[in-house]
């Protein structure tokens, strides 16, 4: 399946990387891992908390010190932790609508958020938008060098804005991941214009990444799904809010019933998956960034643009490539699903996906339905064509996956190895 010009090609470049860049990826990763573990060990969990609920699911004891431990791992006052949340969109969601109010104003300080908030704010006109109730949105893009238009930002807030909303992942954008250092920055500039705005922070792809959360730079809230980083491949659903108490308590209001909250919501079982998963995230992440490098530093070495470069500091998983052509993203996207342990059969196409301005192709052959701490790629076959790589639950598979997407572009003469 991988011939030996590829795995020499992949074998030569990462032997450069290993000294430097992996060694401080599993200095991060021990750091991280040491700080789930405290949580779990100060809550004092135990195998009584994996018993299941039904139901109203009151009582639910696992259920709450899941919450508590993920409090302290993201350093919050309090945290939702739940199956009922189905993805990423919808916790962030669910957190928009339980934090704003009619004639209040959403703002984004880093670009358009990404594609499938659209038909949430009301960007794309939808049943049941933000838009819908009164509530309108208002967005500061970065300056042509990528930098934070703080002019722009200070300019825009008005006596409306209730929310700013801080994506750290770069989404389907072609720029940088946001580092904790510059969401300080941004909290610092929109707190001094108005304290009492609320800083939540899109945390999605970026957790464990660095040792430090945005909650411990000043973020009100934090807002991510189960099936990416922090669910360590085996949180089979589920998504998170962590933050001020209050602001999780409005939340909670708004994906139960108000007056019920988090008094109610069974785990159905699944609380063992959930917190085994964020046991195991530190060193999944690592595997995934690992990937994600040699990913990089191979399709550099190419001549393709990419971002971030091989030997710049990560922020979130994600790695983009400029694949310059349609034929490069189909190929390399086929290569990634012939790499997969699900599916690896399927022959990913490009499709006109709900959400998205352009066809979208996805491979993802994964154990877990979208899950994209799992080896996957996708990409809108748009210019600048560009593909977005993630995951990898281990790292032998990361690197796999950037072997056979290499030899599905070879095998069809898209790149030379020359």
């Amino acid at each position: 399946m991988i011939d030996e010009q590829v795995k020499q090609f992949c074998e030569e470049i990462e032997n450069t990387l290993k000294e430097e860049s992996y060694d401080n990826i599993d200095k991060i990763s021990q750091i991280n891992g040491a700080k789930v573990l405290a949580a779990m060990q100060k809550n004092q969990l135990s195998d009584i908390h994996f018993a299941a609920t039904s139901g109203y699911g009151y009582n639910d004891l696992g259920r709450e010190v899941v919450e508590k431990i993920y409090a302290d791992v993201f350093r919050t006052e309090d945290a939702l932790v739940r199956p009922q949340l189905m993805s990423g969109t919808h916790a962030l969601t669910v957190a928009l609508f339980g934090l704003l109010r009619p004639n209040d104003e959403l703002l984004s300080v880093v670009g358009k958020p990404y594609d499938t908030l659209d038909s949430v704010i009301g960007i794309v006109p939808a049943c049941g938008s933000l838009q819908e109730f009164g509530i309108t949105y208002n967005q500061v893009d970065l300056l042509p060098d990528f930098s934070f238009d703080y002019e722009g930002i200070i300019n825009s807030i008005n006596e409306r804005t209730k929310v700013v909303l801080i994506q750290r992942s770069k989404g389907y954008s072609y720029r940088p991941s946001l580092s904790i250092s510059q969401i300080k920055e941004l909290i610092d500039c929109i707190k001094n214009v108005n304290p009492n705005i609320i800083c939540m922070v899109d945390n999605c792809y970026g957790e464990f990444v660095e040792t430090t959360e945005p909650c411990e730079v000043g973020a009100d809230l934090v807002v991510g799904s189960l099936i990416k980083n922090p669910g360590g491949g085996l949180a089979p659903t589920g998504g998170y809010i962590a933050g001020k108490h209050e602001l999780v308590e409005k939340c909670a209001m708004r994906l139960t019933a108000p007056g019920l909250g988090k008094e109610v919501g069974a785990t159905l079982g699944l609380n063992q998956a959930v917190i085994q998963g964020l046991f195991m995230a530190p060193e999944t992440v690592a595997n995934a960034l690992k990937g994600a490098i040699l990913a990089s530093a191979v399709f550099e070495n190419l001549g393709f643009d990419v971002q971030p470069q091989s030997t710049q500091s990560r922020h979130d998983i994600i790695q983009a490539i400029d694949m310059k052509t349609a034929e490069n993203v189909i190929a390399f996207c086929e290569g990634i699903q012939k790499a997969a342990p699900v599916d690896s059969f399927v022959i990913p196409k490009p499709w006109n996906m709900p959400g998205y301005d352009a066809d979208v192709i996805m491979a993802a052959g994964t154990f877990i339905q979208g899950s994209s701490i799992e080896l996957s790629a996708d990409a809108p076959i748009k210019p600048p064509y560009t593909v977005f790589f993630q995951g990898g639950l281990t790292h032998y598979h990361a690197r796999l996956g950037v072997m056979f997407a290499l030899q599905s572009m070879k095998d069809k003469q898209l790149v030379s190895l020359l």
